[in-house]
């Protein structure tokens, strides 16, 4: 089974993420993979640099993440200019793992995806399971975690589809705004549910 987990920024996607590794269960990472694919040298790196001017490449050849936040937070165009080179490099790793682990025997792969729906990979999978906490709960992590202004934190919040949304697209959803005894508790339950 291919299990599309999925949530919002502060939503805890990566606490159930790591619970589900614990278990043994193969994790292919978009956000791992997202920063795999910008490594110096590689080619989405050069279309970044043609896309947006040279500094977005630091002196070590890594990439200008602040630069480059800066460029597309707020700008729609260039946030699509960079999605449109991204994208398709990220989701091609992420087959590539996918197919990798199922070649190596594991019956289920968890496909770590924040962007799930805003990116419309609801295809790649076959279960979507939905990592929820109410929008103050997550305002406030955000704010903390990340060390923004709430204007900074709800302008990155937004910039994502409601959790409300997704919850509706999910086959499950986990409640993480309690503790994380709480949030294993039902890890395991749906575990035992989806028979993994």
């Amino acid at each position: 089974m291919i299990i599309g987990l999925t949530g919002s920024i502060a939503s805890g996607k990566s606490t159930v993420s790591k619970i589900l590794a614990e278990k043994g269960f193969p994790i292919v990472d978009a956000d791992l993979i997202a920063r795999l694919v910008v490594e110096p040298g590689t080619e989405v790196m050069q279309e970044i640099q043609a896309a947006f001017g040279d500094e977005m490449i630091q002196q070590d050849g890594s990439l200008n993440r602040e630069a480059l936040g800066a460029r597309i937070f707020g700008n729609e165009k260039n946030r699509e200019i960079l999605n449109a080179i991204m994208h398709p490099a990220i989701r091609a790793e992420m087959l590539r793992q996918k197919e990798a682990h199922l070649a190596n025997g594991a019956k289920t792969v968890i496909m770590d995806i924040p962007l799930l729906f805003e990116s419309q990979l609801q295809s790649f999978v076959e279960k979507i399971l939905v990592v929820t906490v109410t929008p103050d709960n997550q305002k406030i992590r955000l704010m903390k975690r990340n060390k923004f202004t709430e204007e900074e934190a709800m302008h990155r919040i937004q910039s994502q589809l409601p959790l409300k949304v997704k919850e509706a697209g999910a086959d499950a959803v986990i409640d993480n705004n309690g503790t994380i005894e709480e949030t294993k508790k039902q890890v395991e339950i749906l575990l035992e549910k989806w028979n993994m």
